[in-house]
Formats: C-alpha cells, sequence, structure tokens
C-alpha cells in the first residue's frame, strides 16, 4: 500500500486528489491530511478516509477537529502549526506528498518533502516560484521525485521523452514550451471596464473550477506567469524558450515544439483528476473517472498571442525571472498581498498589477542561496505592499 499525505485536503486539488484515490482502495492509503480552517470540510474527509494523522494550520481549528473526531476515530491524531505541517509530509508511513497548499504557505512542507526522498506531486507553484534553485537542489541531492500536476507542466512532462529527464532541451531535440493559458473571464472584456469588476465576476472562470485566489491570479493572468517561472526550473528552460499561448478551450494543456517540426501536444478534457492520476500512478496509467475528450463535440481549437496590455502581470512575471534572485520571491509575495486585497475589496482589480510593480521597485532583490534569504525577501516585500495599499485605501472600497 503507498501511503499519500495531502498537504491542503479541502482545496480542489485535495478534493480531486481523494476522488482518484477513493477509485482505488487497494493501492493508495490517505496517510494524512491538512488543512487551514475548514473544521468540518477536514472532519468529513477523516472520517471517510481515516487517516493516521490531520493538521490544521490554524491551533483553535484542530482543537475544534480534535474534539470532534474523539468519539468517532479517537486514534487520528490531530495537531497545528508548520512544525506539524512539516512532520506529516517527512514521516516514514508517508510515500507520496500531494503539495495542494495554495500560496507561500505550502513552501516550507513540500520543500520538507523533497528533503525527505519523497514522491512530491507539485501542485504549489510557489515553491518555485519562490526557491527555485533551491528546491531543485533539494530534489536532486535527496534522490526525491518530483512530479508536476499542474495541468500545463504535466502536459509538458507527457509530451517531452521518457527516460531523458536529466538532459537539457537541446539535447533532447526542444526548442520550446509551449504553455498555453484559457485567457479567464477577461480575456475579451473591454479595457476600460476592468477598472470595476468585481471579486465574484474574477472568481468566475469559463473553464476551470479553483479556488479564489487562483481564479484571480487566472483573470489577471499571473497564474500563467507564476507557471512560466515554474517552466525555468521544472525543464532547466530559459524564459525565451517558454511562449504563452492564449487557447480559449482549455482542450491543449500546453505543448512542446521539436527541432525537426514536430510539436506534441497533451489534450483532455478541463479535469484535474487527469494530471493528478497520472501523478500518483506514474509510469503507469489509471482511470480517474474523468469523461473522454470528445473532439466532435469541440469543433474548433484557437490560439492568440497574449496582450500585455490587458496582462501587464504576465510581462511582470517575465521580468522577474529575467532579473532572477530573489525577485521572483518578491513578485509572489506581492501578488498575494494585492490578490487578498482585491478580494476584500480595498483595490480594484486594475491596482493589483500597480502593487506588483510598485513592489518590485522598492525591494531590492537578494541572490536566493539560502532559505533564510528567500523567507527575509517574502516577508519584507509583504509589509512594502501591504503599507501601500494602506495608503491606496484605509478602507474597504465598497
Amino acid at each position: 500500500m503507498i501511503g499519500v499525505t495531502i498537504l491542503g485536503s479541502t482545496g480542489s486539488i485535495g478534493m480531486s486528489t481523494l476522488d482518484v484515490l477513493a477509485r482505488y482502495p487497494d493501492r493508495y492509503r490517505v496517510q494524512a491530511l491538512s488543512a487551514n480552517s475548514s473544521v468540518e470540510q477536514l472532519y468529513q474527509q477523516c472520517f471517510k478516509f481515516r487517516p493516521s494523522q490531520a493538521v490544521m494550520a490554524d491551533p483553535d481549528a484542530a482543537e475544534q477537529l480534535r474534539q470532534r473526531l474523539r468519539p468517532v476515530a479517537p486514534e487520528i491524531e490531530v495537531s497545528s502549526g508548520s512544525e506539524a505541517l512539516e512532520a506529516i509530509a517527512i514521516s516514514p508511513d508517508t510515500d507520496y506528498v500531494m503539495a495542494a497548499i495554495v500560496g507561500a504557505a505550502g513552501l516550507l512542507p513540500t520543500l520538507a518533502a523533497a528533503r525527505a526522498g519523497k514522491r512530491v506531486l507539485l501542485a504549489n507553484k510557489e515553491s518555485l516560484v519562490m526557491s527555485g534553485e533551491l528546491f531543485m537542489n533539494a530534489v536532486n541531492e535527496n534522490e526525491a521525485e518530483l512530479l508536476p500536476i499542474d495541468s500545463e507542466h504535466n502536459a509538458i512532462w507527457q509530451c517531452m521523452p521518457a527516460g531523458r529527464r536529466e538532459l537539457p532541451l537541446h539535447r533532447k531535440g526542444i526548442r520550446r514550451i509551449l504553455l498555453t493559458a484559457s485567457g479567464g473571464p477577461f480575456r475579451d472584456r473591454e479595457l476600460s471596464e476592468l477598472d470595476s469588476v468585481t471579486p465574484d465576476e474574477a472568481c468566475a472562470h469559463p473553464n476551470w473550477d479553483m479556488g479564489r485566489k487562483i481564479s484571480v491570479d487566472s483573470a489577471s493572468m499571473m497564474n500563467k506567469g507564476l507557471e512560466v517561472i515554474e517552466a525555468r526550473w521544472l525543464f532547466d528552460a530559459s524564459a525565451h524558450q517558454i511562449e504563452v499561448v492564449l487557447h480559449p478551450q482549455s482542450v491543449i494543456h500546453s505543448m512542446v515544439d521539436y527541432v525537426d517540426g514536430s510539436v506534441l501536444a497533451q489534450l483532455g478534457n478541463p479535469d484535474m483528476r487527469t494530471p493528478i492520476a497520472y501523478g500518483l500512478a506514474w509510469p503507469e496509467r489509471i482511470e480517474p473517472g474523468v469523461t473522454p475528450l470528445d473532439l466532435f463535440a469541440i469543433g474548433q481549437l484557437t490560439f492568440s498571442r497574449p496582450d500585455l496590455q490587458r496582462f501587464p502581470c504576465l510581462g511582470l512575471a517575465y521580468a522577474a525571472l529575467e532579473q532572477g534572485g530573489t525577485c521572483s520571491t518578491i513578485l509572489n509575495a506581492a501578488n498575494e498581498v494585492a490578490v487578498q486585497a482585491f478580494l476584500e475589496q480595498r483595490i480594484r482589480f486594475t491596482q493589483i498589477p500597480e502593487l506588483i510593480e510598485w513592489t518590485l521597485g522598492r525591494v531590492t532583490p537578494a541572490a536566493a542561496h539560502s532559505l533564510a534569504a528567500v523567507l527575509e525577501s517574502d516577508t519584507e516585500a509583504r509589509q512594502v505592499a501591504e503599507e501601500q495599499v494602506q495608503r491606496w485605501c484605509p478602507c474597504p472600497l465598497h
């Protein structure tokens, strides 16, 4: 039995992972689950899957969960905090770690799993955005398996030559990576209207069912910018080897362009259970309950270049990648502050890239050679960004 720990089990990726695992009870065992503060949801998951451990980020929420579980599942150990998250990630009983905590909060336990030599199913792109060099060194030095779960990076991985992961792109005959993007809910909205869009509008993704933070990132295309940085580290690619392609149907999840003129693409319905199942079973394939793709129903596939005037966050991400050091850490921190402020209606949607650019101009990036340097840049960027939000709008806009 393969022991699976899910970091962030109450989010969309975590729930999809549990759905796949439930189909193979003789193959996988749910070892540990974690959540931020969703007591009822984690209780229901613990009641159904009976993990050995459950961790909540919030201590009060953990105590509530402990009291709920005591009469029905007293054997489940409940704990809280960042150290507890790292402990379940490195547990000897854990074979695979699904890293699905959204944002910078997922960095430390995901890095701990890599250092413990686990199979890391990476759905937390911020781990590589914040500390790409450190993280990849940890993977390589500890012989961990790093399998990308983001649909785009999973697609790229599937389209690359098997058994040659360690070779640089040119040795694999690869010219470039084509990272597809739906364009989100505002790809056709008049630019003059973007200043007044609401959080609910930004979270209404046309193709994917995601959490609110990632949905806003998709609307601004910062999500794609973070994926460009993630791809740089996953596939040892330079910025100019990664091109973003708008593909509204979200059927082609990404492509790899080879020097011989071939372009390999991975297609499928927009359902995260496909890349999750591929990561869980690799190098095998298992059936995850996904509806088969019907090309006749789709009818056509379209492509275009992204407009950086409409999506300035994408340009900021490329610039941060080119600058190097902890610049992408600063970018990510500022974006997390900006998105939260937008969701709280403290700033407008169009102020998200403005706040990120402001922060990038005022926090000096450092060499990203240590975790301390990464975390210091993250902390400083959050402080600078939050102070600017306070100056712009000390009270909510609504």
